[in-house]
């Protein structure tokens, strides 16, 4: 997918009458992809999109990621990681305009630019698709799971309604909800996602302040051998790698905003970020913190099970999740929707119609819910998918792209930090697929197709 950047300056007259037609149609094209198509976003859409990408239902996870790391190695690898992500992730912002005149909308073609035109899309693009993918997945699962629970939980008494079917409920939202244009129209959608990501967390750390530290807690490491204590250790690498993946549409929202050579788009996208990543640290910090000095090593991989009263709360939390996992699951899903309908106007040659578009973006949902019903013991996934995609496109894709374009100097500060993260994310590459597949084997052993 070559990059479909066409300047919109006047200088195309002189140009033979072949090109002009060409621009004509790449600029229809671009105006009708869903993300180079509008241009008119706010510093605070970009931090509403930037909560609603970073803080996912992977919060939930943290506390029991902690006890798996213990307190001293937890919380250094929960400040670290939020240093290192914020500073790639001030790279990525900074890259979206480097050269002049010329702005990057993808991921995929600042890599081009990197690692030149075939070799770029071969590194970034299978990653960004994984990550992608794999996000719209675990979200699928996830919304199903939270709207089982919170089913559970309301009507106890019920009769108990399998997975699946709450998995296909959840997907029926995004049958209506794919067909919203482009970024900016998921605006409200991303709002009310990046609130519920704050009030469910606040429940999540509030609940467990008011249920008070539990009797003999105990925060040693649960598993009986040394290998079970190192390959959980890996397994939570990877859940945190999973918590701090936004950057895969950082570019893709920058590119809603608008931008002059006077006023960049970088100053508002980075206010925007900034804004969010204090709401990130909000979210996470209490939340992975309360929840595991309150429960130690007895805590549930997901906190609101620990928390099974009040009930009408944990109801209400479960609920914020299923609207907040909407939200994720549209801005992760648009680059795709925007990748494939790239390929299908540009390679394939069809006409841009709301007809592909509606056809592309069905098939699209029913193939993710199709996967998610069939293996919803995603958790292990994700610490396999955390390693394998997230650590690359967060912790040091951003850093090698920086080197290779501006080359700093050797051994001067600039080069050491970006070598350091380099080496620290090629380390949870490696690191937190191991923890994943085991963690995936064990379960697999038991379990039932479609039940």
């Amino acid at each position: 997918m070559g990059s479909l950047e066409i300047e919109a300056t006047n200088g195309h007259t002189s140009t033979p009458h072949k090109n002009t037609e060409k621009s004509e149609r790449e600029r229809k094209i671009d105006d009708w992809l869903p993300i180079t198509s509008k241009r008119n976003g706010k510093w605070w859409y970009s931090a509403f999109h930037n909560v609603t990408a970073m803080v996912g239902a992977g919060v939930l996870g943290l506390p029991y990621a902690m006890s798996e790391l213990g307190w001293g190695p937890g919380v250094t690898i929960l400040i670290l990681s939020w240093i290192i992500t914020l500073y790639t992730l001030w790279q990525m912002v900074e890259m979206h305009e480097m050269v002049p005149g010329k702005r990057f909308d993808r991921y995929h073609e600042l890599g081009q630019y990197a690692f030149g035109e075939k070799l770029g899309l071969y590194i970034v693009v299978p990653q960004q698709l994984v990550v992608e993918i794999g996000v719209n997945i675990v979200y699928m699962v996830t919304g199903g799971t939270s709207l089982q629970k919170f089913h559970d939980t309301v009507c106890s008494d019920c009769k108990k309604i399998k997975l699946t079917y709450f998995i296909m409920i959840f997907a029926s939202v995004h049958f209506v909800l794919s067909h919203l244009p482009d970024f900016n129209s998921v605006t409200g959608v991303s709002l009310a996602a990046a609130v519920m990501s704050l009030s469910y967390s606040t429940i999540a750390w509030a609940a467990s302040i008011e249920k008070g530290v539990q009797e003999n807690v105990q925060y040693g490491y649960k598993a009986q051998s040394t290998s079970g204590t190192v390959f959980n250790f890996f397994n939570a690498l990877g859940t945190v790698a999973f918590a701090y993946a936004g950057h895969n549409v950082v570019l893709e929202i920058q590119a809603t905003i608008p931008s002059t050579p006077e006023k960049p788009s970088k100053v508002p996208m980075w206010r925007g970020v900034v804004v969010a990543y204090i709401v990130v640290a909000v979210c996470y910090f209490p939340v992975a913190l309360i929840g595991y000095w309150m429960f130690g090593n007895e805590v549930d991989s997901d906190i609101l099970i620990s928390l099974e009263k009040p009930a009408w709360l944990i109801a209400m939390a479960n609920l914020f999740v299923v609207i907040h996992v909407i939200g994720s699951y549209q801005i992760y899903a648009m680059p795709v929707f925007d990748m494939i309908e790239t390929v299908m106007v540009k390679k394939l040659n069809f006409e841009p119609s709301t007809m592909l578009r509606f056809v592309v973006r069905n098939v699209y949902v029913a193939f993710t819910m199709f996967i998610a019903i069939t293996f919803p013991f995603f958790d292990g996934l994700l610490g396999f998918f955390g390693g394998f995609a997230f650590a690359p496109t967060t912790y040091f894709l951003p850093c090698i792209m920086w080197l290779v374009i501006h080359k700093p100097r050797r051994f001067s500060l600039s080069w050491f930090i970006n070598w350091i993260c380099i080496i620290l994310g090629l380390c949870l590459m490696i690191l937190s697929p191991i923890g994943g597949l085991r963690t995936i084997i064990i379960k697999a052993k038991t379990y039932k197709f479609y039940s």
